[in-house]
């Protein structure tokens, strides 16, 4: 955000403070604005996705060790990587939309609408969206963690993989 003359906010998920570890470089380094990265290469699903949802993504796609599951890392929303992940859609034909925000409302349905748009042609299931409930979150640990779709995740992945 230093080296873009726009104004830039940047928002950070408090829960993984502390939580993942991972390597960092010694010297400097720059992630460029409006480029996703693959966190998982694979060529029978995708999930799109970003934030704490990455974990969530890596997590599920374990369960499924005999499928190749790719897992895009948007990074930044706006703008956002439309250029990876229609190539990621194009290459396995079927795409989740994973978010930890509410469904109804939520930035997936922006992309879930654009791969549908520019990739209807490739897409052997229909785009799905995975958010979490509408409603208001619940303040009670066990009810947040039924509020969230990683509680759903791993259903949704197999109704995508077995479309």
């Amino acid at each position: 955000s230093l080296l873009d003359p726009n104004p830039v906010l940047y928002f950070e998920h408090k829960y993984l403070y502390r939580s993942v570890e991972g390597l960092v470089p010694d010297d400097y380094y720059n992630l460029p604005i409006g480029k996703a990265r693959i966190a998982h290469e694979g060529n029978d699903a995708s999930i799109i996705t970003y934030g704490w949802a990455v974990h969530w993504a890596r997590e599920a796609s374990a369960e499924f060790p005999e499928k190749s599951i790719e897992i895009i890392d948007l990074r930044t929303l706006l703008p956002w990587d439309e250029e990876m992940v229609f190539a990621s859609a194009e290459k396995t034909g079927k795409c989740l939309v994973l978010h930890e925000d509410t469904l109804t409302g939520g930035f997936g349905a922006e992309i879930a609408s654009s791969i549908g748009e520019h990739c209807f042609h490739y897409l052997d299931a229909p785009v799905m969206r995975l958010g979490s409930f509408d409603m208001p979150v619940p303040f009670n640990t066990e009810l947040e963690k039924q509020f969230l779709a990683k509680n759903r995740l791993k259903e949704t992945l197999t109704r995508l993989i077995e479309f």
